[in-house]
């Protein structure tokens, strides 16, 4: 198992050190950042549980993508485009980007780096992005864009930024500068991808553990996993404000069940590295039922619907990526038994659908 930790740089010590290059007019720089599944622990990477007692994740990441393109702007404004949700806009560039609810992910990632990296002197760039999954599917696709931005636009200035860098830049972008709630093991996947094991303490201590995991575990768990789009696309901040009340007023119920989902986030590491599948699927099973006591709205009929319909049809676990409420449903289900649970949710409506685990991080290109 690997380690790599990071002492975070202040500002002005990584401006020094970023080589301030002019872009050719004519480059194009695109980026692409994996979208995840969280196994186990999500949720004890937020803030204050993650500060008080220390948080710990079990993710991977999946063949699902943001891709984010970089090019200089046709006029002298800041031109913004989501290609998936159809949206796009002109901003004059004289200024920084104000937050209007249009776009704010993207208009805050290119603050961000003019602001850091090239000393507050805008640029009349085209950014655009394209997502193979709806927001607030569970798969942490709004962190996953931010950091696809900011790896176009490292690509584009040429910003010598690592994977801590980006992730910990990200972060900073969703929480602090648009205030958006929410943990962080979203950034750190996409930036590094494959299958980490994730430590959170304060705000600027995260351990990222790549694990290596045996080829053939990797495969049989992808044979085993089926994607589960329970068709509403849902908005996490009041689960995880709850979350994060509860915490901050210690209500015993919440934080007990945090330190369960923390323990899940161990077990599935180690039933990876074992290669012991049954002992996954008990753990995200344990993890699932745990994670309902974290807040209100995690569960509902729908998400109860499709676990009544995959576990009749031979899934043998299952828990929803992300927050709750809504999104993706990662089931488990024997490979024999996988047609069955797929055509079983389907009859109801619910897609359902196969995946791949990725290895890659967030990359860039020119182009």
């Amino acid at each position: 198992m690997n380690s790599a930790t990071n002492d975070w740089e202040t500002a002005g010590e990584l401006v020094a050190r970023v080589r301030r290059i002019s872009p050719r007019p004519q480059i194009v720089a695109r980026a692409r950042a994996p979208l995840r599944l969280g196994l186990a622990g999500g949720g004890t990477d937020v803030s204050p549980y993650a500060n008080i007692y220390g948080g710990a994740v079990m993710n991977v990441t999946i063949d699902r993508y943001i891709y984010a393109s970089v090019s200089p702007a046709e006029s002298h404004d800041v031109e913004l485009e989501s290609l998936d949700l159809g949206l796009a806009g002109r901003w004059p560039s004289e200024a920084p980007l104000s937050y209007d609810g249009k776009l704010d992910l993207h208009k805050a990632t290119y603050n961000r780096v003019m602001r850091d990296f090239h000393g507050g002197q805008p640029l009349p760039l085209r950014i655009s992005t394209y997502s193979e999954a709806p927001a607030g599917s569970g798969l942490g696709s709004s962190s996953t864009l931010v950091v696809a931005v900011l790896q176009a636009l490292g690509e584009f200035l040429r910003l010598p930024l690592g994977e801590y860098d980006i992730a910990h830049l990200a972060y900073m972008i969703e929480r602090k500068d648009l205030g958006l709630a929410g943990g962080r093991q979203d950034q750190f996947a996409a930036a590094f991808g494959g299958f980490n094991f994730m430590e959170f303490r304060d705000e600027d201590q995260v351990i990222v553990n790549p694990l290596r995991i045996k080829r053939e575990v990797v495969t049989e768990f992808e044979a085993q996993t089926i994607l589960c789009f329970t068709g509403v696309s849902r908005e996490s901040a009041t689960i995880i404000a709850e979350q994060t009340y509860n915490v901050q007023q210690g209500a015993t119920k919440s934080v007990e069940a945090m330190h369960r989902l923390k323990e899940t986030a161990l077990e599935m590491k180690e039933a990876l590295l074992r290669g012991d599948l049954s002992r996954v699927a008990r753990a995200l099973q344990v993890g699932w039922s745990s994670k309902q006591e974290m807040a209100a709205g995690i569960n509902n009929r729908l998400i109860d619907d499709a676990f009544d319909l995959a576990l009749d049809a031979g899934a043998i676990a299952g828990k929803v990526s992300g927050a709750g409420g809504g999104g993706f449903i990662v089931f488990l289900a024997p490979l024999e038994r996988r047609r069955a649970v797929m055509s079983a949710l389907a009859t109801q409506g619910y897609a359902a659908e196969t995946v791949r685990f990725t290895s890659e991080g967030a990359m860039a290109w020119r182009v």
